[in-house]
């Protein structure tokens, strides 16, 4: 149960850490701003998003790189169980054929020598 939570919340700040990052403005946005290009008129003003973005993004990326380890360590100790058609190079043990004697059905690897010489 624990597991699959973790699985739900780790895509959740994975989602939200790529969204933080594609919202964010580069370096050199600034600059296009001040020739007029218009990138100074955001949402939270021309100063005002840096340590918001800055901080939310750095949480996320602690938190994405937390749950990874998490994750990772929980898988680490579990063991798969092999399915028998998972790996056909290793023939399944074969269990010998009975047949009782009365049967007229004839068994070319377990035929026993007859008396009639060849």
């Amino acid at each position: 149960m624990f597991y699959e939570v973790l699985i739900v919340v780790y895509l959740l700040v994975a989602l939200m850490l790529i969204g933080m990052v594609l919202i964010q403005q580069g370096k050199g946005a600034d600059m296009g701003a001040s020739f007029g290009g218009g990138g100074s008129n955001t949402v939270f003003g021309s100063t005002g998003s840096g340590n918001f973005m800055t901080r939310t993004t750095a949480v996320l990326a602690t938190l994405f790189f937390v749950i990874s380890l998490i994750l990772g360590n929980q898988t680490a100790d579990k063991e798969q169980t092999v399915d028998e058609f998972q790996n056909l190079g290793i023939p399944v043990a074969e269990q010998p054929v009975v047949v009782p004697n009365d049967s007229d059905v004839p068994v070319s690897d377990q035929q026993e020598e007859s008396d009639v010489p060849n």
